[in-house]
């Protein structure tokens, strides 16, 4: 998601914390909380705290966000991908993850060889979103309490 400031500013102009939360649709709370957590976002700050965002400051924050409300980022591992640069700032990334699932890792031992499908260790694709993880650990859920109660 980019900002969208429609406040007739040019795109290079400071902005205040309100115009940032209100074009990402975060509150002012959470951008507060977010320079605490992430030592790279420091808007400059004039008389009575009030905070300026630069053009690299709202990118960092539009980055936070995304990956955090959008790719279920903790906000450490979010640090993280900041940090160590694999996550470019200022752009959107590829619309969709890759589906192409990755190679099934072959059994560990005979034990692994034997057991029935529903439990076979499964090698799943990097990329998935929130809610596709959610879906297949509900799932992995479901096939445990059937082979309990079975």
């Amino acid at each position: 998601m980019t900002a969208t400031f429609d406040d007739g500013k040019d795109d290079g102009a400071l902005r205040t914390i309100g115009e940032l939360g209100k074009a990402l649709g975060l509150k002012p709370h959470v951008l507060r909380y977010w320079e605490e957590q992430f030592p790279t976002l420091e808007p400059l700050k004039r008389s009575g705290n009030r905070r300026y965002y630069r053009p690299e400051d709202v990118a960092l924050v539009e980055a936070i966000d995304r990956l955090v409300n959008h790719e279920g980022y903790t906000l450490k591992g979010a640090r993280q991908a900041i940090e160590e640069g694999r996550v470019a700032l200022g752009e959107q990334p590829d619309a969709k993850p890759s589906s192409t699932p990755a190679p099934a890792a072959s059994p560990a031992s005979d034990d692994e060889a034997r057991l029935p499908e529903a439990f076979a260790p499964a090698v799943t694709g990097v990329g998935h979103t929130a809610p596709e993880i959610v879906a297949e650990l509900k799932d992995i859920r479901d096939k445990l309490a059937q082979a309990v109660g079975a």
